[in-house]
């Protein structure tokens, strides 16, 4: 297996990373936002209540 950041060999140390240095560029990326798991929730936190709330109404309903 390779670095996903410099496709070195991986070293089982940092696995999947060949090291530390490449296991903290993977971390910055995802602390500073360039890395983000796709997601279907509201971006708004009310809407996002507004959401939960009609969908806990559904599942009582049924």
């Amino acid at each position: 297996m390779s670095c996903p950041i410099c496709a070195k060999p991986s070293d089982e140390k940092y696995r999947p990373f060949c090291s530390k240095r490449c296991a903290d560029v993977d971390l910055a990326k995802w602390m500073s936002g360039s890395y983000a798991v796709p997601s279907e929730d509201p971006q708004d936190v009310e809407e996002a209540i507004e959401a939960a709330e009609r969908e806990r109404a559904k599942q009582t309903r049924h």
